[in-house]
This record gives structure tokens, C-alpha cells and sequence, in this order.
């Protein structure tokens, strides 16, 4: 695919992500931002090792001179989707909606990388499978998950304190 292409379509997806902002409740703005920069500690230290010990490389990607990962999906695109998966989660359903709300948003990612990784130059996977990607997604979002639970759990006022 030529790189006109693909710049194009870092192009959509920036675009495509901006907008979904429009769509956090203005109540919910001081979760989002949280989970946002904490799924972009997770993705940043996540993707810097893959693509320094030489798993993944990003031939075509935003800031090239400076950061050998991918910008757009690893600093904004993944903590985006993290703020909807965090915002929509289904706090009162069972283990297995739960467990089947992590795999749907895990694959959701994971069949527009597949796609993007098999006809263009944004990733290349060098000793790294699509398999992997999904497990560390996964991983990703529970880790997110337990931060937020723990970051945003209910104060109990001590009653012996006055």
C-alpha cells in the first residue's frame, strides 16, 4: 500500500477518535481524562519495550525523528477506547458478561490491527503475533479496570474521627 494511503488512514483514525469525544457524558469528563492517562502509562511503557526488543516496528507513523512507536494508537487511540470501555462498563452483570465484555472490546481492536498489519506499513509484526497483541490488550484493560475501581472507590467517613 502506498504511504499516501496510509498517512491517510492515520488520518481517519485520528479524526474518527476526536469525534468519539463528543460522545463523553460532561459528567463523566474527570473518569475519562484518569483512565485516559493512566491507559496511556500502560501503552506507552507496553509499547516502547515490544518495539525496542525488536517485536513490532511502525514504518509509517507520526514523529518518526523522536518515538520508534506508533503515536496515534498507542498515546491516543487505545486510552480513547479505554475511556468507553471504562464509561460503559457493565458494573451489574455476571462474571461471564463481564468476561465477554473484555473479549469484545479486545477483539474489536484487534480485527482492525489484524487488517492494518497484514495490507499496510502502520505495523509490522517481527517476532510478535496477533495472539500476543490480544493477550496484552486483554491484560490492559483489567489492569485499567482494577485502577479505576481503586482510584474512584466510594470514601467511608471514619466514625471515630471527628
Amino acid at each position: 500500500m502506498s504511504r499516501f494511503i496510509e498517512q491517510w488512514i492515520l488520518v481517519f483514525v485520528w479524526g474518527m477518535t476526536l469525534a468519539s469525544l463528543l460522545f463523553i457524558p460532561r459528567d463523566k469528563y474527570r473518569n475519562a481524562l484518569t483512565v485516559f492517562l493512566f491507559k496511556q502509562c500502560i501503552t506507552w511503557l507496553l509499547g516502547l519495550l515490544v518495539v525496542e526488543w525488536g517485536w513490532i516496528s511502525y514504518p509509517v507513523r507520526l514523529f518518526w525523528k523522536v518515538n520508534a512507536t506508533s503515536f496515534t494508537f498507542e498515546y491516543f487511540v487505545y486510552p480513547v477506547i479505554c475511556v468507553f470501555f471504562m464509561l460503559y462498563y457493565p458494573e451489574r452483570r455476571s462474571g461471564w458478561t463481564k468476561l465477554a465484555y473484555y473479549a469484545a472490546f479486545t477483539s474489536g481492536i484487534m480485527i482492525p490491527e489484524y487488517i492494518i498489519q497484514r495490507y499496510t506499513k502502520l505495523i509490522d509484526y517481527l517476532h510478535w503475533t496477533w495472539y500476543w497483541s490480544w493477550i496484552s490488550l486483554f491484560l490492559t484493560f483489567a489492569l485499567s479496570r482494577l485502577f479505576y475501581v481503586w482510584y474512584f472507590k466510594p470514601v467511608r467517613m471514619d466514625k471515630n474521627k471527628p
